[in-house]
């Protein structure tokens, strides 16, 4: 939980400095490509994590898998590693993002259906979702088959669940109670 609440606080300030330099846009491209790359590499993500390997090491290969980050990008490296805090590199990363999107007025919503949207109902949902938020949407799909159909729709912090899963457990729940 402390290594979450850091995180944000150095995605806000890697933010607030990347905004002062108009360089807001690049740090996010940075960012998504650090959070993206540490998400693939598993044995990069337990380099990090690992208390044993030296910090200078750590520094060198970061530098060696990332050659063309902005300044800001790799000035952060310096401080995390001077402040024994790279282990939390992605959820900085992450955060960084979602800070980005906020600040810009988009927002993601997450689309969960059994099986794969078809364009049409995709710009439909979109269309409802921007409609309602009234920011800047990215949809993003996701299926689970165990939904058994309908959809589940998060927005930020909001969800509405219109999954048949969920209805058939409102059932079943309404039946044991009586």
């Amino acid at each position: 939980m402390a290594g979450a609440r850091a995180a944000i606080r150095y995605a806000k300030a890697v933010l607030s400095l990347a905004t002062d330099r108009n360089k807001a846009e690049a740090v996010n491209n940075d960012m998504k490509l650090m959070a993206k790359t540490i998400a693939e590499n598993i044995e990069l993500g337990d380099m990090l994590n690992n208390a044993v390997i030296k910090s200078e090491t750590k520094k060198a290969t970061l530098l060696a898998i990332f050659p063309n980050l902005n300044e800001i990008s790799t000035n952060l490296f310096d401080v995390l590693i001077s402040n024994k805090r790279v282990n939390i590199l992605n959820d900085i990363a992450i955060h960084y993002s979602i800070l980005f999107d906020v600040l810009n007025g988009k927002q993601v919503a997450k689309v969960t259906t059994a099986i794969p949207m078809t364009k049409e109902l995709e710009a439909k949902v979109l269309a409802k979702v921007k409609e309602l938020t009234n920011k800047e949407v990215k949809l993003e799909s996701i299926i689970d088959e165990t939904i058994l159909g309908g959809f589940i729709l998060r927005v930020g912090d909001k969800q509405y669940n219109a999954s048949v899963s969920d209805k058939l457990n409102k059932l079943k729940r309404e039946f044991t109670l009586n």
